[in-house]
């Protein structure tokens, strides 16, 4: 399997608003949850983007074993 090469800039990202909405978003999602449904609401997000993270791993390699 090859090394997937990522690109160093991405044109036009601002990372700092990027991140500033995340958290507003995530802020706003979670203000009046109890402890234990923020502790749902975490590992719902954590197994969602494991899951994502696979599916993008496995696509990439594809393109790369393509190329």
């Amino acid at each position: 399997m090859t090394k997937y090469e990522w690109p160093d800039v991405i044109p036009d990202f601002d990372v700092l608003k990027w991140k500033d909405e995340i958290q507003l978003q995530i802020y706003e999602e979670t203000k009046d949850m109890t402890t234990e449904e923020w502790l749902a609401y975490v590992r719902r997000g954590s197994e969602e983007f494991r899951k994502e993270r696979e599916l993008r791993w496995a696509e990439r390699a594809k393109q790369q074993e393509a190329k």
